[in-house]
């Protein structure tokens, strides 16, 4: 006779077991990781930062986590985004840049505020992102790094020349596009090596009286004269802000005189108003007190 097979005591612990496991790797599978490297995680690691600035770093720490390259110039394209980049002449390692889909370190700040903005407020360069004119606040290296927020952008080299930029994590980290033959990494915030200091962004409407610059490399001063040292040579068309202007030393220049300057609060410096668009003497802008 044949007898029913008896169930098997073991049975339903094995089927709990494995049950369990399952559900754990279903999770484990379902959850998004933070995107790590070897100086730790890619996340906000402070309090207190705006949403956007928030989205920013999360769109930077995505690119982390997709192992993207550094390629030099990549990011610049008509669009904020991934590109092909070039050959650095200076630079032996960028020969396989214009193979690799990526961003150098400006395009990457520009890439993060593009998506955490839905619009495209850092369009540049280093310098051009730090001297934007949507700044909300602004911290010297002496500072270092006890004010500043995730999100906000780090910048190393001088007024004339800032040659790299990054995005503040919190605790000491920064996310960046830093050389060629490299991938976007978390690193420590370096506070020597030419750091010259940090903005913090306002994605909001730009505030104050806003203006547009003609004309190429168009040097800032320290002082509204031709003799004065200079700050920052504006590589072409600009937007800038304008908080006074005064008459001063007369310029000839491009087949105008003027004696205006304007002075720029985000560069600390002032300009001729012979390179501002608009009258010689911008309305609604206050004289210098």
């Amino acid at each position: 006779m044949l007898h029913p097979t008896r169930p098997s005591r073991t049975a339903p612990r094995r089927t709990g077991l494995i049950g369990t496991l399952l559900a754990l790797l279903a999770v484990l599978l379902c959850t998004p990781a933070t995107p790590a490297t070897a100086e730790g995680p890619c996340r906000v690691l402070a309090p207190g930062a705006s949403a956007a600035a928030e989205r920013a770093v999360a769109a930077a720490c995505e690119q982390v986590g997709k192992g993207v390259w550094y390629t030099w110039g990549g990011g610049h394209g008509p669009q904020p985004g991934a590109t092909y980049g070039q050959v650095d002449p200076t630079d032996p390692a960028s020969e396989h840049d214009p193979e690799r889909l990526g961003f150098d370190c400006s395009g990457l700040v520009r890439h993060a505020y593009a998506q955490a903005t839905g619009s495209d407020p850092l369009n540049g360069v280093a310098s051009a992102q730090y001297y934007t004119h949507r700044a909300a606040a602004r911290f010297t290296a002496v500072q270092g790094s006890a004010p500043l927020l995730p999100g906000d952008l780090l910048v190393w080299g001088t007024s004339q020349h800032l040659h790299h930029i990054a995005l503040y994590l919190g605790a000491g980290k920064m996310v960046e596009a830093k050389q060629s033959g490299t991938k976007l990494m978390v690193s420590d915030v370096r506070l020597t090596n030419g750091y010259y200091g940090a903005v913090r962004v306002d994605t909001g409407p730009a505030v104050g009286h806003v203006v547009r610059t003609w004309g190429s490399g168009v040097w800032t001063k320290a002082l509204p004269s031709t003799a004065a040292a200079r700050v920052y040579a504006l590589p072409g068309p600009t937007t800038v802000r304008v908080e006074c202007q005064k008459h001063a030393e007369p310029v000839t220049a491009d087949g105008y005189t003027n004696d205006a300057w304007s002075y720029l609060p985000d560069y600390q410096a002032w300009m001729t108003n012979i390179y501002i668009q608009g009258p010689a003497w911008l309305e609604s802008v206050p004289a210098y007190p």
